[in-house]
């Protein structure tokens, strides 16, 4: 069995609002292996966007350890953490969040500019990312000249770009249509099984289960569950 690439230990985040405290994570743990693919579902307002965030070092909880790849994140100021983030976690949203007056593989080649990447290298990277995705013969469009499903696979590449040790997808699918959507999972899995990329994936949607390997299920700030499954696809 492969070891871990994320250890969660003892997560603890709390949020005041209107005079009250919000324990959006009250302890947490779990491990994440490489090569897995995790779902996190939940009602809304159960913590799942909070942990994602935190697992990623865009947040820091106020108790606990989020050690990935053999580095503890929590304990990382923001000079040391920020580069860490870029070499280490990609990130999909739901929206997309792409940046408009860009092209495909200028958006992709955003991390690698980040990251300080010489421009040959990092357009070269780009293209092979979008080759992964399926995009290449639209690497010169922009985002408004792509479909819903064209721009979430642009913003996959730009996930996997720096081949991190963690995507975290937080409702990838949600903006998409049922048969783009199942056609954006099969992708993952596909990235999943070829470049054995690590993937933890936030949804509200049962049918996404099918393509994990686990999924936690998570309620007031708790994972109250954990579900192994033999994927059906």
């Amino acid at each position: 069995m492969s070891q871990p690439i994320l250890i969660v230990k003892g997560l603890r985040k709390i949020y005041r609002l209107g005079g009250g405290i919000v324990r959006a994570l009250d302890g947490v743990d779990l491990e994440i292996r490489k090569g897995e693919m995790v779902a996190i579902m939940g009602r809304s307002g159960s913590g799942k966007t909070t942990l994602l965030n935190v697992l990623g070092g865009l947040d820091l909880p106020e108790e606990g350890q989020v050690i990935l790849d053999g580095v503890d994140i929590t304990r990382l100021n923001g000079r040391r953490l920020t580069p860490l983030r870029r070499q280490k976690v990609g990130f999909v949203f739901q929206e997309f969040n792409l940046i408009p007056t860009l092209t495909a593989v200028e958006n992709v080649e955003l991390p690698l500019r980040y990251a300080g990447v010489p421009r040959g290298q990092r357009r070269k990277k780009a293209l092979e990312a979008l080759e992964w995705v399926g995009m290449l013969s639209r690497a010169h469009h922009r985002p408004a000249q792509l479909s819903g499903g064209e721009q979430q696979r642009v913003a996959i590449a730009r996930a996997l770009v720096s081949r991190p040790a963690l995507v975290l997808a937080d409702e990838p699918t949600g903006e998409l249509d049922s048969q783009t959507a199942s056609q954006i999972m099969g992708l993952l899995l596909s990235l999943n099984r070829e470049l054995e990329q690590t993937f933890v994936i936030v949804t509200h949607d049962p049918g996404l289960t099918r393509y994990c390997d686990r999924i936690l299920r998570m309620e007031d700030g708790r994972i109250i569950r954990e579900e192994i499954r033999e994927r059906d696809v």
